[in-house]
């Protein structure tokens, strides 16, 4: 089924492909990292670009906020986001994946959860707006201990 509103389609449908095979080789029950390190394998398998864990800075001004990690980003153009949660995705799972979109301005991001009997997978894409998504990242930022709240004097 082709749907030209959905940016990227051959690349997710490939990734969603990849995600599925990992589902039906990989046990029920490990941890998020073992399902990443399987998937990322899986995409290099099936000819897609893809770097895990890519870090992200995110600053507002001059002020450094943290840094944000993307399960994968793929093709340099589209975020996935990996899960290993027995219970079905929800809301929090969604703006997980909502930010990542505002942040790289990427126009489609997967949102796969491992955890379950069948793989959950969301294709989302960001609504018309995230002017505020700035305001709405801290849960997903890391930051170390010792540079919270400092000011990038090389930004």
């Amino acid at each position: 089924m082709n749907n030209s509103n959905i940016p990227h389609q051959d690349i997710t449908y490939r990734i969603i492909g990849a995600a599925m095979r990992v589902h039906n080789r990989v046990p029920r029950g490990l941890k998020e990292k073992h399902y990443q390190r399987a998937l990322q394998a899986e995409m290099i398998k099936d000819g897609l670009y893809t770097q895990m864990e890519y870090h992200l800075e995110i600053y507002d001004g001059d002020v450094w906020l943290g840094r944000l990690y993307l399960d994968h980003w793929v093709n340099e153009c589209v975020v996935v986001e990996d899960k290993a949660v027995s219970r079905t995705m929800g809301n929090k799972e969604l703006a997980q994946v909502i930010t990542y979109l505002a942040a790289t301005q990427s126009k489609v991001g997967l949102l796969l959860n491992f955890g379950t009997q069948r793989l959950e997978y969301h294709r989302i894409l960001p609504p018309k707006t995230v002017d505020d998504w700035k305001t709405k990242i801290q849960p997903y930022l890391w930051q170390p201990p010792d540079q919270k709240n400092n000011v990038n004097p090389t930004k």
